[in-house]
């Protein structure tokens, strides 16, 4: 029997996808993967930031805060794009934004330029999600989609792990050929994804699922016009809403672990930066693999366990690592946590998809996503206010917010559909307005 006549179901799972299925994930990988390279490279840059331009740190998570608020009204925009138009020309057209803005922000004359350069990079950085997770999902079977989700969201730990390597590497370097070069250096190498959109241009051709909705859509003279209202009715609301509240949850997590981690090493603890790059660098590697592992579960105890559990485990991780000074200690207990709570991110893409109909997936995806980015936004703020405002410290701060995030995401999985194996399919479900003649 040909590899052309072999049941899907007979096939290792990596056989089954096309050449185009293979191309079209890779794509929304790289865009993903890189997107968390130029976001998070300032994460470890904020504190030398404030030295230069004379702002309370404060004001630099400010700037934080807003790349991430401004996600939404990306996310937004792309995905009514992406569900109109295709998935592949926004995910194109925000690579090119992002990197941009980067190259902007490492040029800034002045704090008040960083800060508006890093806001529009925000926009750039909703936008490439929506288009990347509908691009990836639609077009990978259904199969190992959980698996590739997991692959797909965790990898932005290996774009963390590179600003991290970045960081330990080249900073200092940079710094020696000027003052202030250092973190400026950081922010221009952020102009290399744009490269991507090459690629992209050339060999990913839009997911067959979409391709096929939009042909009935056409020949029915109907289609969603506004499909951000459409996810608010009442068949898709409480899908909208757990979902809100899962996303929400989840990026406070995210944050309250990782936002001011370098900050709280090099200020509190001492740490050099080569040695804040060692947790960083380790702790992202190891959320790529734990986020590849609970995707791969996820096809054998479904999707909300393999949230559910990890990040239960996880609550009871959080004060080892943050009650600890000594290096080793803290290295090993904050590695650990991540081995479980690095998963929380696994389904992200995938989880997101498969809750909605072909018409709106990308609008819904983004929105509900980057809604998340919003109540993330505040938490570098607090986590500081709390830290030095009210002399507490950041390790308290940091200990309760991720406690706290860890029990409502833990919720509102629960309270969430289980969608394992759900077939994606071209038939229309959501009917709003008819195409004029």
């Amino acid at each position: 029997m040909s590899a052309s006549s072999t049941p899907a179901s007979a096939l290792p799972w990596w056989k089954e996808p096309t050449k185009d299925q293979w191309y079209a994930y890779c794509a929304a990988w790289l865009g993903w993967t890189l997107d968390a390279f130029d976001f998070t490279v300032f994460l470890l840059i904020m504190a030398p930031i404030a030295k230069e331009f004379g702002v309370p740190l404060i004001e630099v998570t400010a700037v934080f805060s807003v790349t991430l608020i401004m996600r939404l009204g990306g996310a937004t925009a792309s995905g009514w794009l992406a569900d109109r138009l295709g998935r592949r020309a926004p995910l194109m057209i925000s690579i090119l934004w992002y990197s941009i803005c980067n190259l902007a922000a490492g040029l800034s004359p002045t704090f008040t330029f960083l800060f508006v350069a890093r806001a529009l990079l925000g926009i750039g950085m909703g936008a490439e999600w929506p288009a990347g997770a509908a691009l990836a999902m639609e077009s990978w079977p259904v199969r190992s989609r959980g698996l590739m989700s997991g692959v797909l969201q965790g990898s932005w730990g290996l774009g963390f792990a590179l600003s991290a390597l970045a960081y330990g590497f080249l900073y200092e370097p940079f710094e020696s050929i000027a003052p202030g070069y250092g973190w400026r250096g950081m922010l221009i190498l952020g102009v290399l994804p744009a490269l991507v959109c090459v690629w992209i241009r050339i060999y990913v051709k839009e997911p067959e699922v979409w391709t096929e909705n939009k042909k009935i859509q056409n020949a029915s003279k109907k289609q969603v016009t506004l499909p951000l209202f459409a996810i608010f009715k009442r068949k898709y609301l409480w899908n909208t809403f757990t979902g809100c509240l899962w996303m929400a949850a989840n990026f406070c997590v995210y944050y309250a672990i990782w936002a001011m981690l370098g900050t709280y090493l090099q200020k509190e603890l001492g740490w050099t930066p080569a040695q804040v790059a060692v947790p960083v660098f380790w702790g992202n590697i190891l959320t790529f693999l734990a986020c590849s592992f609970w995707g791969g579960m996820s096809e054998r105890i479904g999707r909300r366990w393999a949230l559910m559990l990890p990040c239960a485990i996880s609550i009871f991780l959080v004060p080892i690592y943050l009650t600890t000074t000594d290096p080793i200690w803290f290295l090993t207990s904050f590695l650990i946590f991540i081995c479980f709570v690095g998963g929380k991110d696994a389904l992200n893409p995938g989880w997101l998809s498969e809750r909605f109909p072909t018409e709106v997936r990308a609008t819904a995806a983004g929105f509900v996503y980057h809604q998340g980015a919003v109540w993330g936004a505040a938490v570098a703020p607090l986590l500081t206010y709390f830290a030095v405002n009210q002399g507490m410290g950041f390790a308290k701060p940091m200990m309760y917010g991720t406690i706290g995030s860890l029990v409502v995401y833990v919720i509102a999985v629960f309270l969430g559909p289980e969608t394992k194996g759900k077939v994606m399919t071209a038939d229309l479900e959501v009917i709003e307005a008819e195409i004029p003649a």
